[in-house]
């Protein structure tokens, strides 16, 4: 496994490339989208795992300055989440083959019932912050103005802030003994150098000695701290995460061409990022009790907007109103050359993934 793991990290480049185009062309497999579709979609469902797992090995490497994005949590919450997505086509079809288009909807309840209790433990291991990508990507962006451990391995490292011998000789121009702090200081650095080659993990134990103990966030510290602010934040972010597990309930009670899915699952949606834009946005708070958001976290709200684009071909919309404005655009570009066969086979994935839930479900 640990040759594997070289491998992987030495290779990522290659095979990201591979990877991306082994996905891409499982989308022109024979009989996708058939109703004996089982096949081509353990093919994806397989190429998913592979990937999140090579994605988690190139995460999770060790660096001279951090031990990986992945080490930051107790568990590889991330990697559980990109299976379990990988996964969750493969059962829909199955269910569809085997028990019919009712009984599915209860395998698929469980498959988000399972994602959705995967995420909460994810958002409660990483102290309440918001999840990337739906957990699959963990939250570790650091703030700017924050201080500690990195700071004092940047100074054991760089002779030129290391605060050693010649430091205080420096500020007061003892040329003499500021060389010798100098010398001292660099040959510091190559024993750290050496140290770090010859043990990997050397370093990450110095950062363990160094950092100080971090107090666990618990939820009862941001209401204590936040009060209104951080109740709202908290339920934003259950919102998000339970609003695939209620949709599909409705879906299973109403059936999928009845309103009351669509509109709850919507209603769902737009109160947690309302929620969201009122504890974040510094007009509408408190001093200091407000809620910064880093840059990942600002492009992870444009991401979860963004989403809002699939209400337009989730049944019952789809049927009433959008499939019939592609049929008219198919039949306007049928006679062009090239395009219209494009056209026509652009609309048949477009059918044929709206089929699917999974595809569609935006979780």
């Amino acid at each position: 496994m640990e040759a594997y793991k070289i491998w992987v990290r030495k290779n990522k480049d290659s095979l990201h490339q591979l990877e991306s185009l082994a996905n891409s062309l499982t989308w022109f497999l024979p009989e996708r989208f058939s109703d004996s579709e089982i096949g081509p979609e353990a093919v994806t469902t397989i190429l998913g795992i592979f990937t999140a797992i090579n994605e988690h090995i190139i995460d999770s490497a060790p660096t001279q300055m951090h031990a990986g994005p992945a080490e930051h949590y107790s568990f590889p919450w991330p990697l559980w989440i990109s299976m379990l997505k990988d996964l969750e086509s493969f059962v829909e079809v199955v269910a569809q083959q085997y028990y019919g288009d009712d009984k599915k909807w209860n395998f698929i309840a469980i498959t988000e019932a399972t994602k959705a209790l995967v995420r909460l433990s994810s958002f409660w291991d990483s102290g309440y912050k918001m999840l990337l990508q739906g957990g699959e990507t963990p939250n570790v962006e650091s703030d700017p103005n924050t201080s500690g451990s990195d700071n004092r391995m940047e100074n054991f490292t760089n002779p030129d802030v290391n605060q050693g011998p010649g430091y205080l000789q420096h500020h007061h121009g003892h040329n003499t003994r500021n060389l010798e702090g100098r010398a001292l200081t660099a040959l510091n650095r190559f024993g750290a150098n050496a140290r770090m080659e010859s043990d990997p993990t050397w370093l990450k134990r110095l950062q363990q000695e160094q950092a100080p103990p971090t107090e666990r966030i618990t939820l009862s510290k941001i209401l204590s701290e936040k009060g209104l602010y951080g109740g709202l934040s908290v339920m934003a972010e259950v919102l998000f995460i339970t609003r695939p597990l209620i949709y599909v309930l409705f879906i299973r009670k109403y059936g999928v061409r009845s309103w009351m899915p669509w509109l709850v699952s919507l209603a769902v949606d737009l109160s947690g990022m309302g929620f969201l834009s009122y504890v974040t946005h510094p007009r509408n708070s408190r001093k200091g009790e407000h809620f910064p958001l880093s840059t990942s976290e600002q492009n992870e709200i444009k991401r979860r907007k963004l989403l809002w684009a699939l209400y337009i071909v989730r049944d019952p919309f789809f049927c009433k109103y959008t499939r019939k404005k592609l049929e008219k655009t198919e039949k306007l570009l049928e006679p062009v050359p090239v395009i219209g066969v494009l056209t026509a086979k652009l609309m048949e994935l477009i059918i044929g993934a709206q089929s699917r839930y999974t595809y569609m479900s935006g979780s």
